[in-house]
C-alpha cells in the first residue's frame, strides 16, 4: 500500500473540501460519533474552517483518492463552544492550537497514518509559534450505549503515546443528529491537551 500524506495550507485547503465532507459523513457515521451528517452542513462548516488563519489540512491519499485527512488551527480561528472552556479554566487561547478531526477510511487504518497527522498538525502549530499547548476533544459516550460495537477499542492509548492526557472538567457541548435520534442532541465533548 503505497499512501502519499501531504499537509495543505491556504488556498490548497480549498481543493480537498469535497473530500473532507465525504470523509467526515461516512466515518463520523460509526461508533463513537454516530454523526447523521448532511453535506449541506459539511460545505458550511468546512468552508469556514478553509477561512482560519493558520489551518492545516493533512490528508493522505491512496493513488488518486484521498482516503483520510486532519485538521487544525489556532483555537481563536475554531467556534466559541470550543474556546470558552479554556477561557474558563485560565487558558490564553491564543496559545492554544485546536486539533480538529481525523478522518480515515476503515481500509487504510493501522499504517501509521494516525502518528503523520499529529506529527504533521503539531509542525504547523511549531512553525506558526507562539503556541503552549496542542488540544484536541473526543466525544463521551456511556459504556452501555446499545449501538457500542463488542469489538471497540478506544485511541486513548494512542493518544497517551503521543503525549495527549484528559484535563479532567475541561469539556464543551456541540450538537449534533445521532444516527438512532430523530433530531439534533446535545454532546459532551472531553478535552486532552499536550504541552508544546
Amino acid at each position: 500500500m503505497s499512501i502519499e500524506v501531504r499537509a495543505l495550507t491556504g488556498d490548497d485547503i480549498k481543493t480537498v473540501l469535497p473530500d473532507l465532507a465525504r470523509l467526515r459523513i461516512a466515518v463520523f457515521r460509526d461508533w463513537p460519533y454516530l454523526y447523521d451528517g448532511t453535506l449541506e452542513y459539511e460545505e458550511e462548516y468546512l468552508a469556514k474552517f478553509a477561512q482560519a488563519k493558520g489551518a492545516v489540512c493533512v490528508i493522505a491519499r491512496d493513488g488518486a483518492l484521498v482516503v483520510g485527512a486532519s485538521t487544525a488551527a489556532p483555537m481563536v480561528e475554531h467556534a466559541d463552544e470550543f474556546g470558552e472552556p479554556f477561557r474558563k479554566a485560565g487558558y490564553d487561547i491564543e496559545k492554544i492550537f485546536y486539533c480538529g478531526e481525523s478522518v480515515l477510511l476503515k481500509s487504510h487504518r493501522g499504517h501509521g497514518l494516525g502518528h503523520q497527522f499529529f506529527e504533521l498538525r503539531e509542525a504547523q502549530a511549531y512553525k506558526l509559534g507562539g503556541f503552549t499547548h496542542s488540544t484536541f476533544c473526543r466525544v463521551v459516550r456511556p459504556d452501555d450505549h446499545p449501538l457500542k460495537p463488542a469489538d471497540y477499542i478506544p485511541l486513548d492509548r494512542f493518544w497517551t503515546k503521543r503525549g495527549y492526557a484528559p484535563v479532567e472538567g475541561l469539556t464543551a457541548t456541540y450538537d449534533w443528529k445521532d444516527v438512532d435520534r430523530p433530531d439534533e442532541t446535545t454532546h459532551i465533548m472531553q478535552f486532552w491537551m499536550k504541552a508544546l
